[in-house]
């Protein structure tokens, strides 16, 4: 999916970030390809919180009854991870793929050093739609090679207990993996809540997390007070075994480092996302659809796409219908840092 927004200056330089925390994102508007023809809610990137280990895109467009249509746009530097809740979405692109994106498959792109796709809604009417995209930030080792696409629909599942489990969408949780291609330590998972149970997640103590709510809500417990992510700075946090915060749609709870499992209830039942990793190798520079390293690597990928560069490549059954790149900013793109 494209997107449209420019970086955030950096920060002083990296904050110490270790140890469990409850940060709250709250998610905003966008629009989606410059046009506010869609409902599009973003989480990350936060300007106080750009990744969680590998992660650095999480985009609800949804829930909504719409015509989407998204025509050809470029991609550098990531993974794209299209998980559906509702509705059907055409996937295309360069590699020579033509699928129908539906809930409980995943559709994973990594784009490499370059690659082309759009996304339409399925038929000629608006339909009801709402789910999930999120980008992985490719490391050093992998994203100057070629483009890929894979498709799982058979994922796996951890037993949670008392009725809960977990569907491993990316990477790893509680020892079951996800047959998906992933090019550093992460994980993407669907969390299924039933009413009124408490539910204990394992973690990893390294890895750094977040929770986002797909459907319903449940309260965390954090074992921290939860503050603002744009606050964060100003409050230290207080140790309270009591300390909950709540998952939901609207929120995108951040739980650091340091530990080894998180416990959730849902009143009603719910289902939420769970991702997280390694803190990433490299601070990142991100513009539009595009994930790098440097200002110039930025520059050089837009100019390549608006001379319809080999690099991207054809996107199957389109003609020349395509995204055009938006200005560039009169300041020198920078890294991505944590300011929290």
């Amino acid at each position: 999916m494209t997107r449209l927004d420019v970086a955030p200056p950096a920060s002083e330089g990296p904050v110490d970030c270790d140890g469990p925390r409850a940060l709250v994102v709250e998610a905003r508007e966008v629009p989606l390809g410059g046009v506010r023809n869609m409902e599009v809610h973003r989480t990350l990137p936060h300007r106080a919180l750009p990744m969680v280990g590998a992660w650095c895109f999480l985009d609800r467009f949804g829930p909504q009854e719409t015509l989407m249509r998204v025509e050809p746009h470029p991609h550098i530097g990531l993974q794209t991870v299209t998980w559906p809740i509702v509705g059907e979405v055409r996937h295309r692109e360069a590699v020579g793929s033509d699928v129908v994106v539906r809930p409980g498959a995943l559709n994973l792109m990594t784009s490499g050093d370059g690659i082309a796709h759009s996304e339409y809604s399925v038929g000629d009417d608006p339909i009801p739609l709402d789910a999930l995209q999120l980008w992985v930030a490719l490391p050093e080792s992998r994203r100057h090679g070629g483009p890929a696409f894979e498709r799982h629909e058979d994922l796996p599942v951890l037993d949670l207990g008392e009725g809960a489990d977990a569907i491993v969408v990316m990477g790893s949780l509680g020892g079951v993996s996800s047959p998906a291609t992933v090019h550093t330590a992460i994980v993407g998972a669907e969390l299924r809540l039933p009413a009124g149970i408490p539910v204990r997640v394992p973690l990893d103590t390294r890895w750094e997390y977040a929770l986002y709510g797909m459907i319903g809500s449940a309260e965390a417990q954090t074992g921290v007070d939860a503050v603002d992510a744009d606050a964060a700075r100003r409050t230290t946090p207080l140790p309270t075994a009591e300390a909950t915060a709540s998952v939901d749609g609207s929120r995108l709870l951040y739980l650091g480092t340091g530990r080894d499992h998180v416990e959730l209830v849902s009143a009603e039942g719910a289902r939420v996302f769970l991702l997280g990793g390694e803190p990433f190798e490299a601070d990142i520079v991100m513009w539009w659809n595009f994930v790098g390293r440097s200002h110039d690597e930025i520059v050089a990928a837009r100019e390549a796409w608006e001379a319809g560069a080999p690099r991207f490549g054809t996107v199957v059954d389109h003609g020349p219908e395509r995204i055009p790149a938006p200005p560039l900013p009169a300041v020198r793109l920078t890294p991505r840092r944590r300011r929290v």
